[in-house]
């Protein structure tokens, strides 16, 4: 069919915007978007849907555009998301780079679109697949949601079909080994083109959100399923299932943004706003904060919203400022998911690192606390090496939690002060006396198990304790005493 069909069909009721002299184009197939870059997943003549999600700035119309053209798509099909039309950088960026745009009416499923341009495309190949088309489209358009669309994939496929969070979770479809699952998600982010066929199984991408291929889900069909347009399409499908979760996702966290602002700003009433996000007053909730070293905070978002997702089904996720901040409703294993999933997305992070802070369990009374105790967490576990670094409040030390409060220039100061004469001893003649008391403290003062752990004499010890001591006209054998010195070692990280 050619893109001038689109506009003679009246029951879309599609409005031609730019591309006039442009309709000639044949369409050879159909995918949907929300991704701000989805030149990868397309292979020339298709009919992009989407429904702008992306769209933020001007820069984000011209990057998308010169990427449909660059895969030389037959045509864009779009409908605003506040129903005030389409951007005017977007109609620009189309007519310049020579991309037909379709404006789709804001009471126009793309579900009814799809279904056109589907049964067109069956009856131009023979009607070989019609049938099966049509069965998948009368599905999707129905009420069985996710589940119901998979169930009549297996059949129409006659193969198990799952649907797979990047984060390794099955999503929907039969329960798999989540050993299995993490490892075909791995090889999925890692694949230089898709659809992928790993351990006998066929990974296929699902329209994402964010850019990343990493916050998206994927469509595994067991057997070599490539080539298989049925299979292609099911993806497509299940896209648009994806874009509803992700709608519903975005209305749900209406209510994050004024609850967290009142959790971080310390004033107004916080009951009021978790009676609002529909959580009872007894029930004990958590608050996570998320970062990423590069500032990517759509990324961080969309990880956490899946990172949740296996642990709640319930959470509201926020961005403020370079920081991404959920409540949710508390659950066992939080960490434990957390490290999991982001261990299974590294592949796909290159340079990122992404640092996960997670409170204690509290009532909304305590939120405040709770949400100053997962951004110290947070930043403890930005400290610490590799990619992904997660932090619960259960466990980080006392100690720990009132150090990671003060400021770094109050930290420094705090250690400089104490530890002052040592610190420039050890400049001075090149020795370590801060690296023994430290082990001495550690070791609770045991001369024995310190000397051991420092492989020297308990003789040597005694001397090196002596001479800090010395130095800093202290006596160890003081509690509070070394009490001000564990802090100040640790206040140096």
């Amino acid at each position: 069919m050619l893109v001038r069909g689109l506009l003679g069909a009246p029951e879309l009721r599609l409005r031609l915007v730019t591309g006039e002299d442009l309709l000639d184009r044949p369409v050879t197939g159909l995918y949907g978007t929300e991704l701000p870059d989805p030149a990868r997943y397309l292979s020339g003549g298709e009919l992009v849907l989407s429904g702008l999600l992306w769209h933020r700035t001007a820069a984000d119309c011209e990057r998308f555009a010169a990427a449909l053209a660059g895969a030389g798509v037959a045509a864009l099909a779009a409908s605003g998301t506040d129903g005030s039309g389409l951007p005017a950088a977007l109609v620009d960026a189309c007519r310049r780079h020579r991309v037909p745009l379709l404006e789709v009416p804001v009471d126009l499923s793309f579900a009814v679109i799809t279904e056109r341009v589907v049964l067109a495309l069956a009856a131009e190949r023979g009607g070989a697949l019609l049938d099966g088309h049509r069965r998948l489209l009368a599905v999707a358009a129905g009420e069985g949601g996710l589940p119901a669309l998979l169930a009549a994939g297996a059949a129409e496929l006659d193969a198990p079909c799952r649907v797979l969070s990047t984060t390794g979770r099955v999503v929907a479809g039969p329960e798999l080994d989540p050993r299995v699952c993490t490892a075909l998600v791995r090889e999925f982010l890692r694949a230089d083109r898709l659809p992928v066929v790993v351990r006998r199984t066929t990974l296929l991408p699902v329209a994402e959100r964010g850019g990343d291929r990493m916050t998206g889900w994927v469509l595994a069909v067991d057997g070599d399923r490539a080539r298989d347009e049925l299979a292609a399409e099911l993806a497509s499908l299940v896209g648009l299932e994806r874009a509803r979760v992700v709608q519903a996702r975005r209305i749900g966290n209406r209510a994050a943004g004024p609850l967290l602002r009142e959790v971080r700003s310390g004033t107004g009433e916080l009951a009021a706003h978790v009676a609002a996000a529909g959580w009872e007053p007894d029930v004990p909730l958590r608050v996570v904060s998320a970062s990423a070293s590069d500032g990517r905070t759509e990324l961080v978002a969309a990880l956490l919203e899946e990172v949740l997702a296996a642990v709640t089904p319930h959470a509201l996720v926020c961005a403020v400022g370079a920081e991404v901040c959920a409540v949710a409703p508390s659950g066992a294993g939080w960490a434990e998911a957390a490290r999991s999933a982001l261990h299974t997305v590294e592949p796909a992070l290159g340079s990122t690192c992404v640092a996960v802070g997670i409170s204690s369990p509290v009532l909304a009374a305590g939120l405040r606390g709770a949400a100053v105790e997962a951004a110290h967490a947070r930043r403890l576990g930005a400290r610490r090496g590799g990619r992904t670094r997660v932090v619960a409040g259960e466990e980080i030390a006392a100690h720990q939690l009132l150090l990671a409060s003060a400021p770094e220039e109050l930290r420094g100061s705090l250690r400089r002060r104490v530890l002052g004469p040592v610190l420039d001893y050890d400049a001075e003649h090149g020795s370590d006396l801060v690296g023994t008391l430290r082990v001495f403290l550690d070791c609770s003062g045991s001369w024995t198990t310190a000397a051991a752990r420092l492989h020297v004499h308990v003789n040597t010890l005694r001397y090196r304790v002596g001479r800090v001591e010395r130095l800093l006209g202290a006596d160890l054998s003081d509690f509070a005493r070394r009490v001000d010195l564990y802090l100040a070692l640790r206040a140096g990280g």
